[in-house]
């Protein structure tokens, strides 16, 4: 007989959320694990003694967590999307008839709040990862990648000399609202002023006539828009922290630079910051370590081996992790070429020895470009009538040798690179790193970031590195629970047997701490007795 069913609300009902919650869901698991009553005391002094209650701080986070492990970008799509799902309300701790907090509210606690506190949380997750074993801290891998800003390129304003920023201003305000690129410029005087030396506009200039020939036959090229750009004649009024960059055969975006730190045991983020685009990754790379080291150091985890690519390559980078004990795997820069072909360098005196016999002797040392470098020059007697000097030096009255003054550290790294061992470390890196970036792109939301500012783009990515490493705990503490691995013998006593003398047999004895945490416990008493 065919069945019809028949919907009429009721008024009055019995009903349990958590009846209704598998036990193995993943918000109901994640409910268990994961205690966030820390924030109430660390969160305490951003709000007043009177006036109406706030959102909770503890269902703040964990709202802003759900969005990331949806998947979801924006804070009205994450409150509708929690609207519909009773596990995830049963995660917040809301029941069916209870009103979510507005999407506004979202916006701005998450503005309201420091980006200590986000790291605090980073901390106590990564943390719980530690305990359950998932880290071994010897070897991390690091590296970095941009992720879109919220603003445009459509949005780029010219920057204009210091004398001119008055009348461009002028200029700007009388525009109707209809032509403005931007409803408000949130860009300081300083950042609307060109800075640049003559000799950098000099080369743009050069760049964007080159680029202008090399784009003519590309869609749109032709576009008054579709021009080269950079950030030292440009500036987003929208988001000023934001700044152009580009990836061999990406578009120019304006971007924000992720920087990660991930540990090779099980793949956990142990480090995760945001910084400007414009700048090389090796500038940063020495502040990642310092933060990354005193994280670890306070979990008393031992940090051995730093894996990069060579976008870090820097003499001041591997004479600085020398210096803190730490073994170095990173491929040198394509512009190191270790000196001059054919020319053999004399450690004891300090000097290079040409294919003619002469000396080419230490002058001095200095910065160029930011970088230090040794400065090495022969005599006019040396070079005059020598039978090579045209091909070596050619019009020149000295041959002049400037390289840098971290060579020793550069090729004690390249040989580590170079062995067997340094192969073995590029493999383990390509595997570790790089598909944590596709999963933070792809899956976790953070292929752009939907705030304006470098503080709160920082907040968004230890967001994201939070929900990935919450899915690494709850699936590793699944499957360990699968497997029934709590209840495996990890404490033995003595006990002596007959028959056998020369070997002390033991009895296991259950308990219910993992092995991990009793192994850890005096290796951390260890390095800190150090």
């Amino acid at each position: 007989m065919q069945g019809k069913k028949n919907y009429q609300e009721k008024l009055f009902t019995s009903f349990r959320l958590s009846d209704r919650i598998p036990k193995e869901n993943f918000y109901r698991r994640l409910k268990e694990a994961l205690n966030l009553e820390f924030l109430y005391p660390l969160t305490q002094k951003f709000y007043g003694d009177s006036g109406q209650k706030s959102i909770d701080p503890v269902v703040f986070f964990k709202i802003c967590l759900v969005g990331y492990l949806e998947n979801i970008t924006t804070d009205r799509g994450v409150m509708n999307h929690c609207a519909m799902r009773l596990d995830i309300l049963y995660f917040l701790g809301y029941d069916v008839d209870e009103e979510l907090p507005w999407h506004s509210t979202i916006s701005r606690t998450r503005q309201l709040f420091p980006e200590d506190i986000f790291e605090e949380v980073f901390t106590k997750v990564l943390k719980l990862c530690i305990d359950a074993g998932l880290v071994s801290g010897h070897t991390q891998a690091i590296d970095s990648a941009p992720v879109k800003a919220n603003a445009s390129m459509d949005s780029l304003e010219i920057k204009v000399p210091a004398e001119d920023l008055e009348e461009h201003l002028s200029k700007v305000r009388v525009q109707s609202s209809r032509d403005r690129k931007a409803k408000e410029n949130k860009a300081s005087e300083e950042q609307q002023k060109i800075t640049a030396s003559k000799k950098e506009l000099q080369e743009i200039k050069s760049r964007n006539k080159k680029w202008s020939q090399d784009q003519d036959m590309r869609p749109g090229a032709k576009n008054k828009g579709s021009r080269y750009t950079s950030n030292k004649t440009h500036y987003s009024p929208t988001d000023p922290d934001a700044r152009i960059s580009v990836k061999p055969g990406k578009a120019r975006k304006l971007n924000y630079l992720c920087n990660l730190a991930v540990d090779i045991e099980a793949h956990v983020i142990t480090d995760v910051r945001a910084y400007h685009a414009d700048k090389k990754d090796t500038k940063y790379l020495q502040d990642t370590a310092t933060r990354l080291n005193r994280r670890l150091r306070r979990e008393g985890l031992i940090w051995e081996n730093v894996l990069a690519d060579a976008g870090y390559s820097s003499g001041e980078n591997y004479a600085y992790f020398e210096k803190k004990g730490l073994t170095t795997y990173i491929p040198p820069h394509g512009t190191y070429k270790g000196g001059p072909e054919r020319f053999e360098y004399i450690k004891e005196g300090n000097y290079w020895l040409c294919p003619q016999g002469k000396k080419v002797t230490f002058r001095k040392q200095k910065m160029e470009n930011g970088n230090l470098k040794d400065n090495y020059f022969t005599t006019r007697a040396d070079c005059k009538g020598c039978p090579i000097k045209q091909a070596c030096i050619g019009k020149s009255h000295e041959k002049r040798i400037n390289i840098t003054a971290y060579r020793e550290e550069y090729e004690r790294n390249i040989k580590r690179v170079k062995s067997r061992r340094g192969r073995y470390m590029k493999g383990k890196r390509q595997s570790t790193v790089e598909p944590v970036f596709g999963t933070l792109k792809e899956f976790l939301g953070l292929r752009k970031v939907n705030t304006i500012g470098i503080k709160q783009a920082n907040k968004c990515m230890h967001l994201a590195a939070i929900a990935y490493n919450l899915k690494k705990y709850l699936k590793f503490t699944h499957k360990r629970m699968k497997s029934g691995q709590d209840s495996l013998p990890c404490c033995f006593h003595q006990k002596p047997t007959t028959g056998i003398s020369q070997f002390n047999f033991k009895e296991p004895e259950f308990c219910s701490q993992p092995t991990e945490s009793i192994k850890e416990k005096p290796l951390k008493a260890a390095y800190l007795n150090r």
